[in-house]
Parts: structure tokens; sequence; C-alpha cells
């Protein structure tokens, strides 16, 4: 069956589904939020991931995604950046201190909420990992013969980013239920925070060591 210049589309979504259940770094940032700072930290992670496959998803239709697949230079600049990043963020959390954990959870829930938004956003940009799965997955389903590929590449990501985002917020309503009553102490959220600080170090240590595969 052909659809919009897609072939296949069944098989995508099933294997779609399958690489979201897969639990790689962005499962993992939002578990560490859920944990820490509760649902709806969790559910802003979430969303902030899916904003940033929306990114990679117009990246790889206008074929900007080609460059960091295809240049060891590309990929090894966005590489150092997200890895930066990440291990930036953990290092800030680690020695965070109470009081500024306890205004993280009550003084500004919109701000901080925002932030962590975008925090989820950039890791999943400054991921080449995610730009080259993007560009090497979607086009295999694409038919050689459809009349406007980047319209099929665009409602592939859309169909991918869909269903993640319904895992994701699975994930972080679970995550967060099942450790509401460890939140509850000042002291365990502290600890909880500073387990999110190495978790996102070692993130940032993992995707420094990422190579770029030919």
């Amino acid at each position: 069956m052909n659809i919009m210049g897609i072939e296949n589309i069944m098989v995508f979504l099933g294997a779609g589904i399958l690489v979201n259940l897969y639990p790689g770094p962005d499962t993992l940032y939002i578990v560490g939020r859920s944990i820490a700072q509760g649902k709806l930290a969790g559910v802003s992670a979430a969303l902030g991931i899916s904003t940033g496959a929306m990114v990679h998803t117009l990246l790889g239709a206008f074929g900007l995604s080609a460059l960091i697949a295809t240049s060891a230079h590309a990929f090894m600049v966005l590489k150092f950046v997200g890895a930066g990043y990440l291990i930036y963020q953990g290092i800030t959390m680690l020695f965070a201190k109470t009081q500024n954990d306890r205004r993280l959870h009550d003084a500004s829930p919109k701000e901080n909420f925002r932030k962590i938004y975008r925090q989820g956003a950039l890791t999943n940009i400054f991921n080449p990992k995610v730009a080259v799965f993007f560009i090497a997955f979607l086009p295999q389903f694409i038919s050689p013969e459809s009349p406007d590929k980047v319209l099929s590449f665009i409602i592939l990501g859309s169909v991918f980013i869909t269903t993640g985002t319904i895992w994701c917020l699975t994930v972080a309503v679970f995550a967060s239920s099942m450790s509401r009553k460890l939140r509850s102490s000042n002291s365990v959220a502290k600890w909880l925070m500073k387990i999110n600080g190495v978790l996102f170090i070692s993130l940032g240590l993992k995707l420094a060591e990422a190579k770029m595969k030919n």
C-alpha cells in the first residue's frame, strides 16, 4: 500500500513503536526528571524531547541532517556541544544546595518546567545520533515515485513523534507515581536531584564517546 508516497506504513508504525520502546538516553532523561521532580517535570521533559524530534524531522526533510550523517566534522562539533551541555547541566544539579532544590519545586514551577522543557529539546537536538537515525530510518519507507518526498518525510516523522510522545508521557506518569512518596522527604529529594545530575553527566560522557557510523 502506497499512501502519500509512503510505503509499508504498518511496518513503519510497528518498527517505530519498537524503537520508541527501547530505553535510550531520552527515556532515561524523562525517568530522571520524573523521579526527582514529579509528573509535570517528566511531562515537560517528554514534550521538550518531542520538540527536538520535530526539529530533526524538519532538518531531515530538507536535507540538512544529511550533512551531519556524512560529515565527520559536523558530527563531531554537534556531539561535543551536546555532551558539554549535558555535563554542565549535570554538574549544576549535582552541586545544587538544598534551598535551591526546594525553590526548584515550590517557588516558580512555571519557570522551572519551561527550563526542563528547553533542556529536553536541546538534549535531543544536540544529539547527532538522533539526526543520523532520522536520515537513515525514515527514507526507507518513502517511495522513489513519491511526488513530494519532503512531505512524505514530514508525515513519517510526525507519526514517529506521535507514538514516541505517547510512550514518553506514559513513562513520565508511571515513574513519577512510583516515586511520589520518596519526593515528599526533602533529604531524599536532594539526593534524587544529585542522582539526576550523575545521570546527566553519564549521558554527556556517553554522547562524547559516540562514533559516526559509515
